[in-house]
């Protein structure tokens, strides 16, 4: 596995102890907590640029999920 990057992250001291308390619930680090809500965040883009392509007829990402087009 490659290495991690490192980077600076200056956060108002209130979000702070927001995210905190959710990794303390999730039972993580607030380190593990920023990365897990960032990949979070790039899944759901992701999702949502895959649904509008392939609603335009244009899917081209091999990775992605094509929207069901079950009706219940």
């Amino acid at each position: 596995m490659a290495g991690r990057k490192q980077f600076l992250l200056r956060i108002d001291p209130a979000l702070w102890r927001e995210l905190e308390r959710w990794a303390a619930d999730d039972l993580r680090s607030v380190n593990a907590q920023v990365e897990w809500l960032l990949r979070d965040a790039v899944r759901a883009r992701r999702g949502g640029a895959a649904a509008a392509r392939a609603s335009r007829g244009r899917a081209t990402d091999p990775d992605a999920t094509p929207p069901s087009t079950d009706e219940h």
